[in-house]
């Protein structure tokens, strides 16, 4: 109840607020100076609060909201999934010197070789007006000595249920390169004791980019799928930094060849 009289106490005070200023306004023309210059000091008090107010209000506002699901995804997608990392603000937001299997987020590791590790990944805040995502993941490389540095993705169980090899899975993901670097995706699908893999490069001169892995060339067992993961690879990412804005997947059915 006391909620509710502290809202109706705040509206009416608001309505009276705005009532007095538009008298104002009105009656400017003919006031005397000295109530001319009172109020006008009021007036630019008020203003530069609400200036203030309306300028973080309005940055906010702008970014994608936490935990926004929005992305691009084809309308006959059966499944669709942002990983946590891009939707959510994660409690330990940056690691340096990353050891190999070191996990970062929910359901993402980071895998390497090299024995001098300067290594970094950055959870990030995205502010363009184009973001998707709220979320974005910043991965620093300086000296690399190793031979493979991948960041492993892996996909929820939904991904998996009714899985058949008439789907597609399609991978979605905005990813800047400081450098020009070799980027590849490999979809690993475990069904029983086997692994199915297809490997697709993506664009190398592309921001925004879509590859797809079609599940019909596979000798997938249907009835035994029940994990599947995506690595990323790197070649030759040494004093690069990449950033990834977005990542997701989907899958959908495909006509019968």
């Amino acid at each position: 109840m006391s909620g509710k009289i502290d809202n109706w106490m705040d509206a009416m005070v608001q309505r009276r607020a705005l009532a007095r200023w538009r008298a104002a306004a009105e009656t400017a023309e003919t006031l005397d100076p000295a109530r001319l210059r009172a109020l006008r000091g009021e007036a630019r008090q008020l203003q530069r609060a609400l200036g203030q107010f309306t300028h973080v209000a309005d940055g906010r506002l702008a970014l994608p909201m936490i935990g926004s699901s929005a992305m691009r995804k084809p309308a006959s997608a059966d499944w669709a999934w942002r990983p946590g990392i891009w939707r959510g603000p994660l409690a330990r937001p940056g690691l340096a010197a990353v050891a190999s299997e070191t996990g970062f987020g929910d359901g993402a590791t980071l895998f390497h070789d090299c024995t001098t590790n300067e290594l970094s990944l950055r959870q990030i805040r995205n502010r363009r007006e184009a973001d998707l995502a709220p979320y974005g993941l910043r991965l620093d490389v300086f000296r690399f000595d190793g031979s493979f540095l991948s960041l492993v993705l892996e996909l929820p169980a939904e991904a998996a249920q009714g899985l058949t090899r008439r789907h597609v899975i399609r991978m979605d993901a905005t990813v800047e390169k400081e450098r020009p670097l070799e980027i590849f995706a490999r979809l690993n699908v475990k069904h029983g004791p086997n692994v199915e893999q297809i490997v697709r490069e993506l664009p190398r001169d592309a921001t925004e980019v879509m590859i797809e892995f079609d599940l019909a060339y596979t000798k997938m067992n249907e009835k035994r799928v029940d994990k599947l993961w995506v690595d990323l690879i790197f070649e030759g990412p040494e004093m690069n930094q990449v950033t990834w804005r977005d990542v997701t997947f989907c899958r959908r059915p495909r006509a019968d060849l």
